[in-house]
């Protein structure tokens, strides 16, 4: 039996101490793609005023970068399957550094939108990529689970030393600083990742389905914009039903294009995967509600409690710390109490969180309305994030191993995106309607406790989107969905991943 010191591929060989390397690398391309999602929400009034944006436009470039990341993270994944993981990371990586540099440099509005939304275009090709070389390397069990563990860490709390950077770059340095960071970072991955990353690719070699990537990326960027530009023009207005409308069309082709395919973008198949179909689902709902304490909190913070950039995110320190430690934990325990149970209390501690957060109020503290919260939250993401990782990632073969992870981030994006809208569209409405029961134009204590009564609903919403993925888990996944998290599948693993083929053979390098 095969001692946890000296983890086996699926040929049951020792894996060579690179393996581990492979997995710093390609996290911390992870970390600055995360980062970078939350990086510039600080920056963003030095920016305006900068750049003179318009008040409508401001939200682009947010917007533009989840735009584009969302609707390529499908086609990024599988495109890392068909040609090449290694290689579509590398590119990814370039591209993410250079539209940093572009950002950082830019001149006018317009140069800093369209340089994020390259930038998006980047990401959409580094995070499926990276997800499905770390499943590609490490087998099922708990090796998988311990990289997993570290994935998750970097991947959530990421977000929250992102808030922490951008403050300090913004207030100390410029704003431009929250890009040009990222060009350090990009360079020393790739000079890494070009020597110590190994290639993989799926063993079938097919065509290209170009007809299926058109009419995938097509549907998922007007979903993705609809939903972003739902709150400016209303949920009801034909402009948003036009471009759901034409996102459905779309997902529709391209259901019937896969179908009919000889070569498909997605073989549909892996949907009869319950694991991955649940885990996916359950994602969804999940990242709609993680959104609010990145968003809500930080505008509490910073409107309500008049934090600084730096101190807001110094504040959000001990969420990055609950997190690293409830990942390492969730890496321990799931092979005892299974990883299903992880996540189903991970995520009602989460949602415990929100709802702490909720009874903030408009003469609050940051210890005694915010730390609680973020503490709880933090614990519960950390026991979510690995074992969601897990359930959505495990079981695929390893020819579809950047389609899942694409499925994966896809979910986690979406989610994110209708989310934040749905969120944003209930706070601003609960905000309008306590500010019109006024009858008279608000003083600034009056517009704050309208604010701080907005934030109220969307933390209670948010709870309930994690409740509602408490509830998928619950009824969707199976106990021998995942038994090769149960401990002694964990242990016996290595005698079964060559019938699972999982994880190529790892080439040692010195």
């Amino acid at each position: 039996m095969t001692s946890d010191l000296k983890p086996t591929d699926h040929a049951g060989q020792p894996l060579h101490r690179g393996a581990w390397l492979v997995l710093a690398i390609v996290c911390l391309a992870q970390f600055m793609v995360v980062l970078d999602a939350t990086i510039v929400n600080v920056a963003l009034p030095t920016m305006q005023r900068d750049l003179h944006f318009s008040s409508g436009s401001l939200q682009w470039v947010i917007n533009a970068y989840t735009l584009l990341f969302g609707g390529f993270l499908l086609l990024g994944g599988r495109a890392a399957d068909l040609f090449g993981r290694r290689r579509l990371f590398l590119t990814g990586v370039v591209l993410f550094t250079a539209a940093s540099v572009l950002d950082g440099f830019a001149q006018s509005s317009g140069q800093l939108i369209a340089a994020r939304a390259l930038q998006g275009l980047g990401g959409a090709l580094v995070s499926p990529a990276a997800l499905s070389i770390v499943t590609t390397t490490f087998p099922d069990g708990r090796l998988r689970a311990r990289a997993m563990g570290v994935w998750a860490a970097i991947a959530v709390g990421g977000g929250a030393i992102g808030l922490l950077l951008g403050g300090i770059l913004t207030e100390y340095a410029s704003w431009r600083w929250v890009f040009f960071v990222n060009v350090p970072v990009g360079l020393i991955t790739f000079l890494l990742a070009s020597r110590r990353v190994p290639e993989s690719h799926a063993q079938e070699h097919r065509g290209f389905d170009l007809a299926g990537a058109v009419s995938v990326t097509g549907g998922l960027v007007a979903l993705v914009y609809g939903i972003v530009k739902a709150q400016s023009f209303g949920w009801g207005s034909p402009k948003t039903l036009g471009l759901l409308g034409a996102a459905v069309a779309l997902l529709a082709a391209f259901v019937v294009i896969e179908r009919r395919s000889a070569a498909p973008l997605v073989q549909l198949g892996i949907f009869r995967m319950r694991s991955l179909t649940a885990a996916n689902a359950t994602m969804l709902v999940v990242a709609g509600g993680m959104f609010a304490i990145f968003f809500f909190a930080t505008l509490y913070v910073q409107q309500i409690l008049h934090l600084s950039p730096v101190q807001s995110g110094l504040g959000f320190l001990p969420l990055t710390a609950m997190i690293i430690l409830a990942s390492g934990i969730a890496q321990q325990v799931i092979g005892r109490i299974g990883v299903r149970t992880v996540a189903l209390v991970g995520m009602s501690v989460a949602a415990a969180g929100l709802l702490l957060l909720s009874r903030a109020h408009v003469h609050g503290s940051y210890l005694a309305d915010v730390l609680p919260g973020i503490v709880v939250m933090g614990l519960g993401l950390g026991f979510t994030f690995v074992p969601l990782t897990l359930i959505g990632t495990t079981g695929v073969d390893e020819g579809h191993a950047g389609l899942a992870s694409g499925l994966f981030n896809t979910s986690q994006q979406v989610g994110g995106a209708l989310g934040l809208a749905i969120l944003s569209s209930l706070a601003a409405n609960r905000t309008s309607d306590e500010v019109a029961g006024l009858g008279h134009a608000p003083q600034p204590g009056e517009m704050a406790s309208a604010l701080v009564s907005g934030y109220h609903v969307a933390f209670v919403a948010g709870a309930g989107l994690i409740l509602l993925g408490v509830l998928f888990a619950a009824t969707l996944i199976r106990a021998r969905d995942v038994t090769a998290f149960s401990a002694p599948a964990a242990e016996d693993a290595h005698e079964h991943r060559h019938q699972q083929q999982l994880t190529p053979a790892y080439e040692q390098e010195d």
